[in-house]
């Protein structure tokens, strides 16, 4: 039965969180010590012990439980269907793996060895995605012991290759598709705009991703006896990358612009495009080289980009070694925007590649896959709940944004449960997601914890 601490009230909420604080960090460093890194297979059985730790939370909570062995890594789905046939089915996806920690000397305390300082919490994964995913689930476990029940009929898929495009679980979901129908989607792992300044995300861009490698000769060759009559592919390697973009910031591949969708007036005005630059300062960031014609908001959410992720060929270690590398090799990737095709976009940057190509170089290109663009309506309930709840954690209006970065199952996991979907979140730009050092403080816990708390009594009433 309801007592009068569950009124739903934001106070009432409040003490709920305050109740069950020890136990929620007790787990989130738990959670924190896998090093459940998608993307190296020297992690795959730190992976599936971490599957295992979030299919034991989630049973624990009082969810019934099931884990899903994918082509890839495994994901977790869970359900608590109780709340009878007229309220709604809310599905959360979220993922237990992360990014990896390179460079590991750059971190300033072992990045799977959470640490506390003051009221922030160093690890990799601290936001990205354990700490929005761990008061996603303290907030669920708050309101099951409080009542037995919750306003919803909720549905959970946690997956363990987010970070590595989703691989699995994108070629499994068609196998699940009648089990993960749903009403509204949310996914966790977004952010606001400022400290105080509330935001739920009505979209995100898409991705794709290749890997370029430069073959010059068979094996290294002395600089000073082959400088000047062998073509260099480091040199090669950068000519070509430079090829890419012109002075204005604009990607030069044609037809990289072709099918890029814009937002209607309407659309616009309902969002905020400011970029809060406290975030970049607090690291010495400078903003500039953003594409011509475009606010820096713009660029960094709504616009399409091509980014160079890392580059090696040669030496790079102590001292020096005068060689002329046989490889080089680059990894680049682009956000998308609604209307971009990642298959489309990977070929228009392979015909580039290989028709630019510096004479004597021989390439490998690998395509990475992607996934398209999402751009969500602000007018359904679910994005007007968040909204709401936001509203009342914060104690002032909350805005809708776009975010910069991508989740690539987003669009094949809208499309199979025919939901309507939202993104929300209380990460930072300060948080140094996919960085060294990535944190995440105490204080955002709490408001995570409420507004996820105060959304399900909000779209229950829907």
């Amino acid at each position: 039965t309801r007592d009068d601490e569950m009124d739903g009230s934001i106070e009432a909420l409040r003490k709920l969180y305050r109740e069950g604080e020890e136990e929620l960090l007790r787990e989130y460093f738990e959670f924190l010590r896998f090093s459940s890194i998608s993307a190296d297979p020297a992690h795959r059985e730190d992976i599936r012990e971490c599957c295992g730790w979030v299919e034991k939370t989630l049973k624990a909570m009082g969810l019934d439980v099931e884990v899903w062995e994918t082509p890839g890594h495994p994901a977790v789905f869970a359900t608590h269907l109780k709340a009878g046939k007229d309220k709604p089915t809310v599905l959360i996806y979220g993922h237990y793996d992360v990014q990896p920690v390179d460079p590991l000397e750059a971190w300033s305390s072992p990045p799977f060895e959470p640490t506390q300082r003051g009221r922030e919490v160093y690890a990799r994964g601290a936001v990205d995605d354990k700490g929005q995913l761990i008061y996603t689930f303290a907030a669920i476990r708050a309101l099951l012991r409080k009542t037995g029940s919750l306003p919803v009929n909720l549905k959970v898929i946690i997956e363990g290759e987010e970070e590595n495009k989703s691989i699995g679980l994108s070629s499994y979901l068609p196998q699940v598709a009648g089990k993960v129908k749903a009403d509204y989607l949310i996914i966790p792992d977004f952010g606001i705009l400022g400290r105080n300044d509330p935001a739920v995300t009505l979209g995100l861009r898409g991705l794709t991703a290749l890997t370029i490698e430069l073959e010059g000769a068979t094996t290294d060759l002395h600089s000073g006896m082959s400088g000047g009559i062998v073509y260099n592919p480091n040199r090669a390697l950068v000519e070509l990358l430079a090829k890419m973009h012109g002075e204005d910031g604009r990607v030069l591949i044609p037809g990289f612009y072709d099918d890029v969708a814009t937002l209607s007036k309407e659309e616009r005005s309902s969002l905020s495009l400011d970029l809060k630059r406290e975030g970049y300062d607090a690291i010495k960031a400078v903003i500039a080289g953003q594409e011509s014609g475009f606010s820096p908001g713009e660029a960094s959410t709504i616009r399409p980009t091509l980014e160079i992720n890392g580059l090696s060929g040669g030496y790079s270690g102590p001292g020096f070694k005068t060689v002329i590398p046989a490889h080089s090799m680059a990894k680049i990737s682009c956000r998308l925007v609604p209307g971009q095709d990642p298959e489309k976009i990977n070929k228009a940057i392979t015909d580039f590649i290989k028709k630019t190509l510096p004479a004597g170089m021989r390439v490998k290109i690998t395509d990475h896959g992607g996934a398209p663009a999402v751009w969500c309506s602000a007018k359904t309930p679910v994005a007007q709940a968040l909204r709401e709840a936001y509203s009342e954690v914060f104690g002032k209006p909350c805005l809708f944004t776009y975010s910069g970065g991508s989740v690539p199952i987003t669009s094949a996991l809208s499309e199979a449960s025919g939901a309507a979907t939202a993104f929300f979140g209380v990460g930072l730009m300060e948080d140094a997601v996919h960085a060294p050092n990535e944190r995440f403080d105490l204080d955002r816990m709490e408001l995570g914890f409420l507004i996820v708390a105060r959304f399900f009594n909000l779209i229950g009433q829907k």
